[in-house]
């Protein structure tokens, strides 16, 4: 018997013949659907020193609702750095959790899956500085073992159902470092920012406190 005909469904069209039969494209395309709303949000956001990239990420995390994770790579290791950790967690208020992580972000993101509306990581690049120094004894493998890291971290984000929202910094646009850790410092970063930009669903750059959508 003949029940529908739905056509300019995202491009595919459904028949009916005999029962219910539909087409292997409709019937994947839907399956993909269904995968896709069950897979979280990933969002990068870069941008160079003080330019705002802190503050639009957490006014884009606000959207999600409360409550909101927020996931701390770095480690208060002089006054300064506390004092700055202090600002942060005052002008995020309430409706945020500080989750504090240096080293193990693929496990801490794991455990906080499905716990808050979004997760903010800040940031990515505290966090290959500390995976740095971590392997800083293994001089020839730590592009090797940071890079096994970061695909951790993405195969982590993969089976994630909370958005997950990265703030990282835009290191090498400056001069060319003039040590040797530095310059694998930068190399490392620059990566590490290709390649989290490339799984995002969205990407920005900050600049002078100006967002701009990469895709």
């Amino acid at each position: 018997m003949m029940f529908w005909d739905l056509r300019g469904t995202r491009g595919r069209k459904l028949t009916v013949f005999n029962g219910f039969r539909a087409s292997a494209n409709f019937l994947a395309g839907a399956f993909s659907i269904l995968l896709e709303d069950e897979m979280s949000r990933t969002i990068f956001i870069s941008g160079g020193a003080r330019c705002g990239k802190s503050i639009f990420a957490e006014k884009l995390a606000r959207t999600f609702g409360a409550p909101l994770g927020y996931l701390a790579t770095a480690q208060p290791l002089d006054e300064e750095m506390d004092e700055r950790i202090r600002r942060h967690r005052q002008r995020r208020g309430d409706d945020w959790t500080t989750i504090e992580e240096a080293i193990h972000l693929s496990q801490a993101l794991a455990r906080c899956d499905g716990q808050y509306q979004a997760i903010l990581v800040d940031c990515l690049t505290l966090w290959l500085t500390n995976l740095l120094f971590k392997y800083e004894d293994s001089a020839e493998q730590i592009e090797e073992r940071i890079h096994e890291d970061l695909q951790r971290l993405k195969s982590t984000l993969h089976g994630m159902v909370t958005p997950v929202i990265f703030v990282s910094n835009e290191v090498g646009m400056g001069i060319v470092p003039d040590n040797i850790l530095a310059r694998v410092f930068r190399d490392i970063s620059g990566t590490a920012n290709q390649s989290m930009a490339a799984l995002a669903d969205e990407a920005y750059v900050v600049i002078s406190g100006i967002p701009l959508k990469l895709k």
